[in-house]
């Protein structure tokens, strides 16, 4: 629910797989007046229903805010979300899905040119391996499946945001567990901070109250 004045506050409707970053961000340049309204991230398992989804909290949202951000990228919807999005006239981070915008456009796809049976990891995904991946796909109840899902893939790379070593020792057992070369790269938040800086400070400028009038005083 909206907290204090509404008409002075924006929200982030997000992917459930960003809340961690995206609170971060929030704590880290003192959104005050920025809220957070996170979907599951479960729906990447079924990336048509992304764009209902969406849809439906924009217009959920609508009354009570007076700008809204869909921090999604494309998130393998095969192009259906932005529609939705041009249609609520509602921005949204760019690129094809998170490893493109914590990566940046420009290293992801040196990475997919260099290697194209990548299969990428973020802090998120690792932290949630076991239950999206191996559980989502009835990897746990058939472990068979493993080496169809994977045979395509030779190598893992992890896009580290928080540098935690838990993480990083937990992303390279995932590699070696699947036969995959393993590669890290410390992102941070690459464009997604980027991309919501932009559009929060913009915001913010196109509410500030116009500067007084100069005055001409003529004095005889």
């Amino acid at each position: 629910m909206p907290v204090g004045n509404t008409d002075a506050r924006v929200l982030i409707v997000a992917c459930g797989a960003l809340a961690r970053e995206i609170v971060a961000l929030k704590r880290l340049n003192g959104w005050t007046d920025v809220d957070v309204q996170c979907l599951p991230p479960e729906l990447h398992n079924r990336p048509e229903r992304i764009p209902g989804a969406v849809r439906e909290a924009i217009e959920a949202a609508r009354p009570d805010y007076r700008e809204i951000f869909v921090a999604y990228a494309d998130c393998g919807t095969g192009g259906l979300l932005d529609p939705v999005l041009a249609e609520a006239g509602v921005e949204r981070l760019p690129g094809a899905h998170c490893y493109e915008f914590f990566a940046t456009s420009s290293q992801f796809a040196a990475l997919a040119d260099e290697e194209p049976g990548t299969f990428y990891l973020t802090d998120f995904l690792v932290r949630h391996f076991e239950r999206l991946v191996v559980q989502g796909l009835g990897i746990d109840r058939h472990p068979e499946l493993a080496q169809e899902y994977f045979r395509h893939y030779k190598r893992m790379v992890y896009f580290v945001q928080s540098r935690d070593e838990t993480l990083r020792a937990a992303a390279r057992a995932i590699a070696e567990r699947f036969g995959m070369e393993y590669v890290e790269r410390d992102t941070g938040y690459g464009d997604l901070e980027h991309r919501l800086v932009q559009w929060v400070d913009k915001r913010r400028e196109s509410q500030a109250p116009p500067p007084p009038m100069e005055r001409t005083v003529w004095r005889r």
